[in-house]
């Protein structure tokens, strides 16, 4: 007789009705969410931006540099986002207004992207990275753990954006795409630099950089509201 394939569980609060909207097609759209809103935040060029391509360009200490960046933003994505879980929990009418707070500063921030591209500017990276070893991974502390900015983005923003999502797993696959988000934009920065370099050089590249960066903001933004309306 043959064998029929084994299929995985149905959780035990499904029913049969949510069976075709249970498993990794359902959280598909919660990790995309994630990803574009950390990958948009992170596109913002800064201090440690700069640094991470000043590394790579330098082609020192590039993959300690770009994993300590990455694995700070996965922690404190981690905090914003569970921290975001357990207000929701607690206090329903806090998670509202947390959740319209983010959409407000989406759409706000999406608005200054759009400001800067009547504008643009070109990335300067001159000047000296970090020889050793040491210094990098201080540097790169410093840089990261010291800025506030990094805070607003990682624990404020992507924390508000997750409470969109009420089901814990979709919250969860959220916050994976933002890590990921963090992880891809590192590494790439870092390992690819010498070409973002050439390129970031003319101010063109910025204006649509930051029109492409108003537009996802702008959609997730959308999002949040409506799906806060809806609930």
């Amino acid at each position: 007789m043959r064998k029929t394939a084994r299929q995985r569980p149905l959780p035990a609060h499904a029913d049969a009705a949510s069976f075709a909207d249970w498993g990794p097609k359902s959280m598909l759209t919660p990790a995309i969410t994630g990803f574009g809103t950390g990958f948009s935040l992170i596109l913002v060029i800064g201090a440690q931006n700069v640094f991470v391509l000043r590394q790579g360009l330098m082609n020192l200490h590039v993959f300690w540099v770009c994993l300590i960046c990455a694995l700070s933003d996965a922690i404190l994505i981690g905090l914003g986002v569970a921290g975001a879980g357990s207000i929701g929990s607690a206090h329903p009418s806090a998670l509202i207004a947390l959740t319209w707070a983010g959409a407000a500063f989406l759409i706000a921030y999406g608005a200054l992207n759009m400001r800067r591209a009547i504008g643009p500017r070109a990335l300067h990276v001159a000047g000296n990275g970090s020889g050793s070893l040491r210094g990098a991974i201080v540097t790169c502390f410093a840089l990261t753990w010291l800025n506030p900015h990094v805070y607003i983005d990682t624990v404020g923003v992507i924390g508000a954006v997750s409470t969109g999502f009420s089901v814990p797993d979709d919250r969860f696959a959220y916050g994976v795409g933002a890590i990921f988000a963090s992880f891809v934009f590192f590494f790439s920065l870092g390992y690819a630099a010498r070409r973002f370099a050439l390129v970031f050089a003319q101010p063109r590249a910025w204006a649509f950089l930051d029109i492409g960066t108003a537009i996802v903001m702008w959609v997730i933004a959308t999002m949040l509201i409506l799906n806060s309306v809806a609930h």
